[in-house]
């Protein structure tokens, strides 16, 4: 399996409050863990500015990492990042040691494709509304897809895509349609605006019919008819 990303870290020995605090704002190090495995949980650091910048990349979120921990290299994925709550700053995150042989369940984010160009949208003056941004997966790691597309281009206003309806590489599957059809969970949808073309249609039909009810009245008034 071959990794386009790459991280060092460091063991962290000292698990303490204090130094916790010191090497988040002194030495500007990012905590966290590697789990899973045979091996033992390890807690790691890794720098805030390397971090930083792989996050930047969605991919790096849905990707195998090279992690170098303490000179030795194991891949892994990132299976959670907690961020401050008010700085956004990154403050721990969590790495999954991944196996060839096993497979793994991650969160793959959706891209939505054609939305400009969805007849619901462009010829029927409808709006797309997401359900989901993102859809749990289970597969083999060199499987695991960076994203997965949903094609919105043939949609007419009340139609709409359900996880049945993605098209999923080959190896990987749905959690959710894995425990059965009822877990078939809406993705997308194309939905009449208010005030959209059916209303403005009714609008004006009911002006031309005061219009013509008007003309008649005016008629009847000339000819002296009650």
């Amino acid at each position: 399996m071959s990794s386009e990303f790459t991280l060092n870290a460091e063991t962290r020995t000292d698990l303490g409050k204090g130094a916790s605090r010191r090497l988040r704002r002194l030495e500007n190090r990012v905590l966290g863990i590697v789990y899973g495995g045979k091996s033992k949980p390890a807690p790691v650091t890794v720098a805030m500015n390397e971090i930083v910048k792989l996050a930047e990349n969605e991919a790096f979120f849905t990707s195998l990492v090279d992690l170098s921990l303490d000179g030795q290299s194991e891949q892994v994925v990132v299976k959670d990042m907690q961020r401050h709550p008010a700085k956004n700053t990154i403050m721990h995150v969590d790495f999954l040691r991944v196996s060839a042989k096993t497979k793994l369940t991650m969160h793959v984010p959706l891209h939505f494709i054609n939305e400009e160009s969805c007849f619901g949208v462009k010829m029927e003056g409808g709006t797309i509304s997401h359900a989901l941004n993102d859809i749990e997966v289970s597969c083999l790691p060199k499987d695991l897809p960076e994203y997965i597309e949903v094609d919105m281009e043939a949609l007419k206003i009340g139609e709409n895509i359900h996880l049945s309806d993605l098209t999923l590489p080959e190896g990987v599957e749905s959690v959710a349609l894995a425990h059965g059809g009822d877990h078939d969970l809406l993705v997308s949808a194309v939905n009449a605006t208010k005030g959209g073309a059916d209303e403005d249609e009714a609008d004006e039909a009911a002006t031309e019919g005061e219009s013509d009810a008007a003309s008649e009245g005016e008629s009847k008034e000339e000819s002296g008819e009650d």
